[in-house]
């Protein structure tokens, strides 16, 4: 998920509020995030602050929005936050991937270790859409390991196509997809 007039492998240099797993370091370490489904990327951002219970999503928060896919040109050595490495590492997963924005302070320390450790990023599952794997990527690891598929593209605001899928996945949600 991404803004169309940027690249689907461009890297957050440090700009924006704290999240999960950004940011740190000096200089600021640029960070990536990927979801391994749509309905991952879609919960992750366009749904990310619309309640369970379900919404409106209005038109400013998807237009100008796209969902690409990655591809790898290269392995990646990942953390797991997830499962058995979660265990591994001694933490439970409300400690660590599906904290609030409150906890970011914390969250962000265990990027800098994995960052530390020499990986190039780490992957967890969504708190958005736990059924999903999502990544946290880390841009002077891994920005050389990926291109854009040009085979896929999702424009949110394509009329009659894009935003129709939209509506469609957001539907069963109560999520209401606001035209203007």
């Amino acid at each position: 998920m991404h803004h169309a007039s940027r690249s689907a492998a461009e890297f957050n240099p440090g700009v924006g509020s704290p999240t999960r797993f950004a940011f740190f370091g000096s200089p600021r370490v640029p960070i990536l995030y990927a979801a391994a489904t749509e309905q991952a990327a879609i919960a992750e951002t366009l749904l990310h602050d619309v309640p369970q219970s379900g919404g409106r999503l209005v038109a400013f928060e998807y237009e100008g929005r796209q969902a690409s896919r990655l591809l790898t040109t290269r392995k990646l050595r990942l953390g797991a936050f997830l499962g058995l490495g979660l265990r591994k590492l001694g933490v439970n997963a409300d400690e660590l991937t599906i904290t609030g924005a409150a906890e970011y302070g914390a969250t962000v320390d265990w990027a800098e270790a994995a960052h530390t450790a020499g990986l190039d990023g780490v992957v967890y599952m969504s708190r958005q859409s736990n059924s999903d794997r999502v990544y946290a990527f880390f841009g002077d690891r891994s920005e050389d390991a990926f291109t854009v598929d040009s085979r896929y593209e999702w424009r949110f605001d394509d009329v009659g196509g894009g935003r129709d899928k939209l509506i469609t996945l957001c539907n069963p949600l109560g999520v209401e997809v606001l035209l203007r």
